[in-house]
């Protein structure tokens, strides 16, 4: 079976889908599958791999179009069984949906269609104050463009079940031919390494030796690394007063150029009792992100919409115990496993979280650490989710 995945971008930085697919490859070919890539980057891009990755970009505006990408199109989707669309609003899913029109209007043979949203039909996507502009933007671009192509292909792909319920509350004339849960997964990480450690400090110095938070994500309203601050602000406080010693925090991603960034930098500086404890690495990757990983006391991320959240999956499988908001679509299997701290996501439900972990003795810490390993086993591999994804394109 021939599968090509559409994808606007396959650059690590934009985030986990393009993860999610690298983590896929491997158990996709050992299934049967013969998977291709088409991403909208430049051909010469970097990160695109061998022999998989096909870069017919750069985009040229904000919808991602590409002037060349209908003809492509139409001169090679007959060549795949499955073609498999990533992220909405979009020109990727428009440009996949109407070649197959014209593919069957000339009689031609099509592959089946399938659309996975990456948490994209979320409603908090539409109800966010900040976001009204583009809240009415989509309600516009819904009813003229995606929602024919959320109804029109054979099936829309789910990462969990949460996020299949609440993509069904979110617009009017909602109704795809199929949906399925087949969840996400990753590969187990590589085993922990001194020069794994060395990477991380190399990148974060400032943290040698010290115990340590680990926030891991991109820099963006949406992460809550505002409210992190903040909380952890209080946490350090509170916890000075009493003489307890409080693990630094690293918030470790791309985005501290952004004006946002900005906002992060002078939030801190409004809170003395932070001089020296947050730390800004940025990006990491390879060993360095392992070895960030692999030390941190507590993983962090306290959004305020995350479909699922590859570095959360990544730390738990590190024996990393979590704390995440009930606004992360797979928290309730992670509160089931008991591998990580829920809360909501506002500031005093944070710090209670906090609190929570502080109050936790050392061995009662470890165990949470390896529950969380346990939770990642059963249900976030690679291997097994993509075993279900498999099953459902080949039905």
């Amino acid at each position: 079976m021939k599968l090509l995945s559409v994808i606007v971008s396959m650059d690590p930085a934009s985030g986990g889908p393009a993860q999610g697919i690298r983590n896929n490859v491997p158990f996709w070919k050992q299934q049967g599958i013969v998977p291709s890539i088409l991403s909208f980057d430049a051909p010469n891009a970097f990160f695109l791999e061998k022999d998989l990755g096909i870069g017919i970009g750069p985009v040229k505006n904000p919808w991602a179009y590409v002037p060349n990408g209908m003809h492509w199109f139409l001169s090679h989707l007959e060549d795949y069984d499955v073609v498999l669309i990533h992220g909405l609003w979009l020109y990727n899913g428009y440009a996949v949906t109407k070649a197959i029109k014209q593919l069957k209007r000339l009689g031609k043979q099509t592959p089946k269609v399938f659309v996975m949203p990456h948490g994209m039909l979320d409603p908090y996507f539409q109800k966010a104050p900040e976001r009204r502009l583009k809240a009415l933007r989509n309600v516009i671009y819904w009813h003229l463009i995606e929602k024919e192509v959320i109804n029109s292909v054979d099936g829309v792909l789910f990462t969990c079940e949460e996020e299949m319920q609440l993509a069904a509350t979110t617009f009017g004339g909602y109704q795809p031919k199929a949906t399925y849960n087949v969840g996400y997964g990753i590969i187990p990480p590589p085993l922990f390494s001194d020069e794994q450690k060395a990477a991380f400090y190399d990148k974060c110095p400032a943290i040698i030796n010290r115990p340590y938070f680990l926030f891991l994500s991109r820099i963006h309203p949406k992460k809550g690394v505002d409210m992190l601050l903040t909380a952890y602000a209080s946490l350090v406080d509170d916890s000075t007063k009493r003489g307890e010693l409080v693990p630094d925090l690293v918030i470790a991603g791309p985005g501290m150029d952004t004006e946002y960034g900005e906002e992060l930098k002078n939030l801190e500086a409004q809170y003395p009792q932070l001089a020296d404890k947050v730390h800004y690495p940025g990006m990491l990757q390879g060993a360095a992100k392992w070895g960030a990983l692999y030390g941190a006391a507590l993983f962090v991320l306290p959004s305020h919409q995350e479909n699922f959240g590859i570095a959360i999956v990544e730390a738990m499988a590190c024996n990393t115990p979590v704390l995440i908001t009930k606004r992360v679509n797979i928290w309730q299997e992670i509160a089931q496993g008991k591998g990580g701290i829920i809360t909501e996501d506002n500031i005093p439900s944070l710090i209670d979280g906090f609190k929570q972990w502080m109050g936790m003795n050392q061995e009662a810490q470890q165990l949470m650490g390896a529950k969380a390993y346990t939770t990642f086993y059963s249900h976030f591999t690679a291997e097994a989710t993509s075993k279900k994804f498999t099953e459902v394109i080949s039905r």
